[in-house]
This record gives structure tokens, C-alpha cells and sequence, in this order.
């Protein structure tokens, strides 16, 4: 059986892809959807202090190399891009991408787009500490389309993210060490971007910009934002990644 390991974005956890998973593991799929450090619903907020995306990439990393066999990374939004850095790190079937956030040298694609990078992160533009999330943002741009009381338990659930974390992914040009930078070459396992054509955390053209740097497929949803694992149309994204899945040669992949 072949295995997925789900990366939740910032400020989340595991609990995100508890919809989005079933479906998958309807298909036959054993699904993993573990939260980054710091990020269950017990730990303090000083947990995340200091976390960095290497981290979290290494956690990820040593969570595939536990499987018999290399399992499929998905990841959604920041958790996307700790996917691509954890790719790099071990064997991995296939990568799927959510709305992931772009790597390092890589600009947004659209003023909405700065603008939501800028207001999340000026909260701790320069702290080490842990960043408490916008609600009022999340509710705008990111979980625009559920409704109201899905969105609202949504956000009841957010939790403190790292600062250096958020800094090393929206303002990678503050990073000296280029952390989050994938190095030459594009991926060495078949990938697919998924994007919301409405999303304007990660556009649909900085997810295509994203496929292009890594040698990847790309699918845009119409209609869809940025919680692509739980707003409306949720099951035809994963219908999708399914589908794409199963048109590769997972046998053979290393």
C-alpha cells in the first residue's frame, strides 16, 4: 500500500486535511497527516519558538524515511514548500502541491499577494518568537469560502506559528541562508501544483511559476481560493490529485 504523508500550512495542523484525506484513503491510500513541531493542539505557543523551515523539512524528511517504501508527499500552502525541501532530503513516490508557497528568489505573482505576505508578517518582522495568527486575514484570503461555521471552527483551531519560519517563506530576501532555496535542478520525482483560480495567498500564476521551477504538472481549479483541502469543491481537488496519482508509475518510483 502506498503511503501519503499531508504537510499542513502555517498556523495549522494535522486536523486540516481530516476531510481530505478520506478519499484518498478510499482509493487505497494510507494516509499520514502529522503536525509540524509545535504545532499540536497541546503544546505551549513558545513550542514553535525559533522552528525554522530546515527544521520542519527534516522533520518531514525522517517521517518518510520510517516507511518501507518512499511514501507520496502532499503538502498545502507553506507546507507545500516544506514538502519540496523535504523531497530533497529523502526518496519520495511523488510530490502534490496545494497552493504551495513558492521558494526561495521566487516573487509573488500579484499585489494581493504582497499584500497578504506583508500583513501576515509584520506582526514579527524581525522576532524569533512565535507569531500569533491574523483571524481577520485567515477569514479574508484564505478561508473565504467556507461557510460561516465551518470558518469559524476553522480559525478556533489556529495555532501560533514560527516567526522565523513565516520570515524565511514570505520575506525569503531577509534570509542570508537561503533556507528555504531548492538548489539546480528540478525535482527527481514526478509532481503535480494544484491551484485555486481565485486564490490570491499563492495565485494561480505563481503555482504555474512554482510547476515551471520544478518540473511539475499543474492543475488550476475554477471557482476555488486557498483552503483547497476544505472549502467548496474540496472533493474535486482531491479527485484530482487521485486521478494524477494514479496515472503515474508508483512501482517503479524511488
Amino acid at each position: 500500500m502506498t503511503s501519503i504523508v499531508m504537510t499542513h500550512g502555517a498556523f495549522c495542523g494535522g486536523w486540516s486535511f481530516e476531510r481530505f484525506r478520506r478519499p484518498f484513503e478510499a482509493a487505497g491510500y494510507e494516509t499520514i497527516a502529522p503536525d509540524l513541531r509545535g504545532h499540536a493542539a497541546g503544546d505551549p505557543p513558545e513550542a514553535v519558538v525559533g522552528a525554522s523551515m530546515s527544521d520542519y523539512a527534516a522533520d518531514i524528511a525522517r517521517r518518510c524515511a520510517e516507511f518501507a517504501e518512499p511514501p507520496v508527499l502532499l503538502g498545502h500552502s507553506m507546507g507545500g514548500l516544506v514538502a519540496l525541501l523535504a523531497a530533497r532530503k529523502v526518496a519520495v513516490k511523488a510530490l502534490v502541491l496545494l497552493a504551495p508557497s513558492p521558494p526561495w528568489g521566487m516573487m509573488g505573482s500579484s499585489l494581493e499577494e504582497t499584500a497578504t505576505a506583508f500583513g501576515v508578517q509584520m506582526a514579527g518582522l524581525f522576532t524569533g518568537g512565535a507569531l500569533y495568527p491574523d483571524r481577520g486575514l485567515m477569514r479574508a484570503f484564505s478561508l473565504d469560502r467556507l461557510e460561516q461555521a465551518d470558518r469559524e471552527a476553522a480559525v478556533a483551531l489556529l495555532r501560533p506559528e514560527s516567526a522565523v519560519a513565516v520570515r524565511e517563506t514570505l520575506n525569503w530576501w531577509l534570509d542570508p541562508f537561503m533556507t528555504t532555496s531548492l538548489g539546480p535542478g528540478t525535482i527527481g520525482a514526478p509532481a503535480l501544483v494544484i491551484a485555486g483560480e481565485g486564490d490570491v495567498v499563492h495565485t494561480a500564476a505563481t503555482a504555474r511559476a512554482v510547476a515551471e521551477r520544478i518540473g511539475a504538472d499543474v492543475k488550476v481549479m475554477p471557482g476555488m481560493s486557498h483552503w483547497l483541502v476544505g472549502e467548496p469543491g474540496w472533493e474535486a481537488v482531491a479527485e484530482a490529485a487521485i486521478a494524477w496519482l494514479a496515472d503515474q508509475d508508483l512501482s517503479s518510483a524511488a
